[in-house]
């Protein structure tokens, strides 16, 4: 539970290196459950009860972020971080000696790899506890991964973005016009995929890194391969493997070769005998001039089974956009059951500490 910085990050050094143990990353404001669950040998480098040890090839294990039930425990090998790193900075072309920020969690994949990469790099990371906008921009850093709402309090300061060589973007979906009003400000933004199970973003701009294998199998799930998978879950529970094809939980379609995530199988809204994707219908009327943010989810529903509820954050509270409006707007590009018949406003959307809309607390309405 070290705070990121030097000590955090000699340790990951000496993970990968073999040198020293796995380690097990952990937010101090999270960390109770994750203890219990995951029971590493050692806290801060004093001996746990009831620890067990992991896998000789296990440096790195991820706590889940828990928004469905207890954290697993993705088990990451050197090996697999190593590739998912250099083929990052391979497709990126970014040069040993040139600086990354991680001002993610390093508790979460997305800041881990960010550290990874530096060693890659042969440099020193720059390291913000915190994120802060304007310590962001003047890092002096080359690259730099956020996440969506990070990169909106950048754009709304107007600053020049340029600053960065890349900013990787990943862990959400990007409201609409985001990825343009970064770029009119300089932004060289480039979209990631990917979760723990595959060392974090492993398709950038729709297309897989190297050596990294890709594809919808007949269910619509995505499907990944390649040396970039983890070795197993700390839990033992049973990974979701098909051949050596990761299977994820989430929904996609490709279209010459590019990849286009729909949203997570579990976000699908069965209403009236319909299966309606929450997260196709959240981006047709996250396009709504009136809409700010939006999520979308099922709520019980004796006679339909489930209704499409839209969770809208207006973007003038004077003049929120109404239910009527909303269901107009989809009728020309959504089926009409899978328009909204519930609309509730909100000033902003609840998150999980990865920066993913947190949808137990949507579904739960509080």
């Amino acid at each position: 539970m070290q705070p990121p910085g030097a000590e955090l990050f000699a340790a990951i050094r000496d993970a990968l290196s073999g040198e020293g143990p796995a380690i097990l990353p952990l937010s101090p404001d999270h960390a109770g459950a994750a203890l219990d669950t995951l029971r590493p040998t050692h806290v801060d480098g004093v001996r746990r009860a009831g620890g067990e040890g992991v896998p000789a090839d296990v440096a790195v294990v991820i706590a889940t972020s828990g928004s469905t039930g207890a954290p697993k425990g993705v088990q990451l090998s050197a090996t697999a971080l190593r590739a998912s790193a250099a083929a990052s900075l391979r497709r990126l072309e970014a040069a040993k000696g040139e600086r990354w920020l991680c001002c993610l969690p390093p508790s979460h994949v997305s800041g881990l790899q960010v550290l990874v990469r530096a060693l890659l790099s042969e440099t020193e990371p720059v390291v913000h506890p915190r994120f802060d906008p304007r310590r962001v921009l003047d890092s002096g850093a080359d690259h730099v991964s956020l996440v969506p709402t990070q990169l909106h309090r950048l754009v709304e300061l107007g600053a020049d973005l340029s600053v960065f060589r890349t900013i990787l973007l990943g862990g959400a979906a990007p409201r609409p016009g985001l990825l343009a009003e970064a770029r009119e400000l300089g932004a060289r933004v480039v979209t990631t995929y990917g979760m723990s199970e595959t060392c974090g973003g492993c398709v950038y701009d729709g297309q897989p890194l190297y050596n990294v294998d890709l594809k919808v199998g007949d269910d619509g799930l995505i499907r990944i391969a390649g040396p970039v998978l983890f070795s197993g879950y700390r839990s033992g529970e049973r990974a979701p493997l098909d051949g050596g094809w990761f299977v994820t939980s989430d929904l996609g379609e490709l279209h010459a070769g590019r990849l286009r995530v729909l949203g997570r199988a579990d976000d699908v809204i069965n209403t009236g005998g319909e299966k309606v994707v929450a997260g196709a219908v959240a981006g047709v009327l996250g396009e709504h001039p009136a809409v700010a943010d939006v999520a979308v989810v099922g709520r019980p529903h004796p006679e339909w089974g489930e209704v499409v509820v839209a969770v809208v954050v207006p973007a003038d509270p004077a003049t929120p956009p109404t239910l009527s409006q909303l269901r107009a707007y989809s009728s020309d590009r959504l089926p009409a059951y899978a328009a909204p018949r519930e609309l509730r406003l909100t000033s902003r959307l609840p998150l999980l500490p990865n920066g993913k809309t947190d949808l137990v607390r949507l579904r739960s309405g509080t």
